[in-house]
């Protein structure tokens, strides 16, 4: 689901600027990668047993953890009306 709704974000934006695109694309997995290091970091999330980290003021990564594992739920756009 992260990787769609991620394919679908660059879609849009890269319509009218490739290169925001990629370079979206590349904040967002520099950020992902550090929650290697600090998966608790940001907040609880809207659904419970989530989290939600902030990577750019128009898109949030929701996450999980469980035990060491963080898994990518879904990335949405902080206009986005969700959980449904």
């Amino acid at each position: 689901m992260a990787e769609e709704d991620l394919l679908c974000i660059v879609e849009f934006i890269g319509e009218d600027d490739p290169d925001a695109a990629l370079a979206l694309v590349q904040m967002i997995r520099e950020r992902v990668e550090g929650l290697r290091v600090r998966p608790r970091l940001y907040r609880a999330g809207r659904v419970s047993g989530t989290r939600e980290m902030v990577v750019h003021h128009n898109y949030i990564v929701v996450y999980s953890i469980d035990a060491d594992v963080v898994e990518i739920l879904n990335v949405k756009h902080a206009r986005q009306r969700w959980p449904d």
